[in-house]
């Protein structure tokens, strides 16, 4: 890879981290204010919904301008929402620091996907690398910054204390350090110039490129996975951490947790899920991007299974639950696979509109954040009623409607310039 390519997977994941890091800290913020699980929601779904709606016009200006010059923009966002939370109580103005972290990511990962489209066009082994890595730097950024939240806000019990509400402004300085990586790491490529830009650009352009029939093959299935995500994003760990409920004395897993244990099972987690894009990312060039996304789907669904027997194994040995944590581990590593295979078929319809890069791109975050926004409703719902037992469920609900349109799009697959190989599985 390029040393503009790895910078550009660096800064991903110190920019992730830090929406991690804000996210996690929110949650134990919001603990200790005493919000309920709807308000909860209401947050997450408004930085999905400034995701939503904001990476149209930054994957738009990303193809005008030039994906180095926005990807920049991203991180100082991030930096006044964080301060921003550190400096309030209002729940108002919380919620508006959400739509600024939310315009972060809107603006960076257009810009960043559109730059690794173009710099692995034509190379199926980089695209597989780049798109796994690129996930990987994501997912593992927003998981370490998560796991740092609860050592930062609460500390170690009893070995050392938390920052408390103070570890908002050291996030804005890792904020600081994502910008320099973007504007002194990367150099533009050589497709950023104005010669390779499209025609003309605004939301007609973008209406021209969302409704062809390729773009839509791959929405219903990638936003379902995002939904199934978005249950975990925040709701999990709120229930993990607050008070325990009597309703649910019968769920090992709902409250009384402390922020080191989160810390633990998500650095496992990590491990595991991080594997699992390493291993998949190698398997473009054998396997189809709809087998993989198949596999992980069922591997999701096998996780979710063995988590609801862990939540209700606590009459058996502590042998049984090891056992069921491998099987989770097991479906974790496999699901690993969904979400590069889901990103290499966005960058294969880049393909087709090499000046339009940033705006196809951009449905990445479009889809993501459609899909967490229902999902976060629909955790923050099942949770009130049914507890950790709710989220699980409809889990393994969501998952199975991923599969649905799956065969559809892996009938169309060659449409969307996926390899053809009929040696391919």
């Amino acid at each position: 890879m390029s040393r503009s390519l790895l910078a550009v997977l660096l800064g991903t994941f110190t920019l992730r981290f830090s929406t991690g890091l804000t996210g996690g800290l929110l949650v134990f913020y919001l603990r200790d204010l005493q919000v309920s699980e709807l308000t909860l929601a209401v947050y997450t779904a408004t930085f999905f919904a400034a995701e939503l709606v904001l990476s149209t016009p930054f994957g738009l200006l990303s193809d005008r301008w030039g994906h180095h010059r926005v990807m920049q923009i991203g991180p100082a966002f991030g930096a006044v929402a964080v301060v921003m939370t550190w400096a309030t109580t209002d729940l108002f103005l919380i919620g508006t620091t959400r739509w600024l972290e939310g315009a972060s990511t809107a603006a960076s990962v257009p810009s960043i996907l559109g730059f690794i489209a173009m710099v692995s066009a034509g190379d199926e082994l980089l695209r597989g690398r780049a798109s796994a890595r690129f996930e990987g730097a994501t997912l593992a950024g927003i998981g370490v910054g998560i796991t740092a939240a609860g050592l930062l806000y609460d500390g170690i019990p009893g070995v050392v204390a938390g920052l408390g509400r103070d570890a908002f402004l050291l996030n804005a300085a890792i904020y600081g350090l994502s910008f320099l990586i973007y504007r002194f790491g990367v150099t533009p490529a050589a497709g950023e110039a104005p010669s390779m830009r499209a025609p003309h650009y605004g939301y007609r352009r973008y209406v021209e490129l969302v409704t062809s029939s390729s773009v839509w093959l791959l929405a219903p299935t990638w936003i379902a996975i995002n939904a199934a995500l978005g249950l975990w994003t925040s709701q999990s760990i709120f229930q993990l951490i607050r008070a325990p409920d009597e309703r649910f004395a019968g769920q090992l897993l709902m409250g009384g947790f402390v922020g080191a244990q989160i810390a633990l099972g998500l650095a496992v987690g990590l491990v595991v899920f991080f594997a699992g894009l390493a291993y998949w990312g190698e398997r473009f060039r054998n396997l189809r991007r709809t087998t993989i996304i198949f596999y992980g789907v069922v591997g999701g669904g096998l996780s979710v299974v063995a988590a609801i027997a862990v939540n209700h194994s606590g009459g058996l040995p502590d042998v049984s639950r090891i056992g069921f944590g491998l099987v989770v581990a097991a479906g974790l590593f496999v699901l690993a696979g969904a979400t590069p295979a889901a990103l290499g078929l966005l960058a294969d319809v880049s393909e087709a509109y090499p000046a339009d890069r940033g705006a196809i791109m951009g449905l990445y975050s479009v889809f993501l954040a459609f899909g967490q926004i229902i999902g976060g409703f629909i955790g923050a719902e099942t949770a009130t009623r049914a507890g950790i037992d709710g989220i699980l469920v409809s889990t393994l609900v969501l998952l199975a409607i991923a599969l649905l349109p799956l065969a559809r799009l892996r009938s169309y697959e060659h449409a969307v310039g996926a390899p053809a190989n009929p040696e391919v599985a």
